[in-house]
């Protein structure tokens, strides 16, 4: 499937409309988890925006079908978020396309380093991640509903 990636936004147009969908499905799956709740992590527009952050929105066909931010943690490391791609794109090497995507953008931004987090409901993105180069580390965001850290080396 080819994806086009451009510049999006968090809190509008196809961004924010695939970010609700994020959000539904995390609440589903974790029982009502409100990602805007307090102890969450932080992934809004001053996070995942310019100047350290960016936020991706992938295009197939026209059609939104995925969208994932990178976010600064500090000069040398980066935390990957809200990546999501829509049913319908699903095992069609999407996720791949978006996360290559997310980490040349952390690459050019300045960063060495990437990291992510994903909850214990979803084995197979924890299995994705590290078939993808991402090694277990500890806690390094206080995610609540997290389960497990990664990170690898963007260089």
């Amino acid at each position: 499937m080819q994806v086009e990636f451009r510049p999006g936004r968090v809190d509008e147009g196809d961004g924010r409309a695939l970010l609700a969908e994020f959000a539904t499905e995390m609440g589903a799956l974790y029982d009502g988890l409100d990602l805007a709740a307090p102890g969450m992590p932080t992934a809004g527009p001053a996070d995942l925006g310019p100047p350290g952050g960016a936020f991706l929105v992938g295009y197939a066909d026209g059609e939104p079908i995925c969208c994932g931010g990178v976010k600064r943690l500090g000069d040398e490391a980066c935390e990957l978020k809200r990546m999501y791609v829509v049913p319908s794109a699903r095992r069609r090497g999407v996720a791949r396309k978006l996360l290559h995507a997310l980490e040349a953008t952390g690459r050019s931004l300045g960063y060495a380093v990437a990291r992510m987090d994903t909850g214990p409901r979803q084995p197979h993105a924890m299995a994705f991640y590290e078939a993808e180069g991402y090694a277990p580390i500890g806690n390094f965001n206080g995610n609540p509903a997290a389960s497990w850290w990664g990170e690898k080396p963007l260089g």
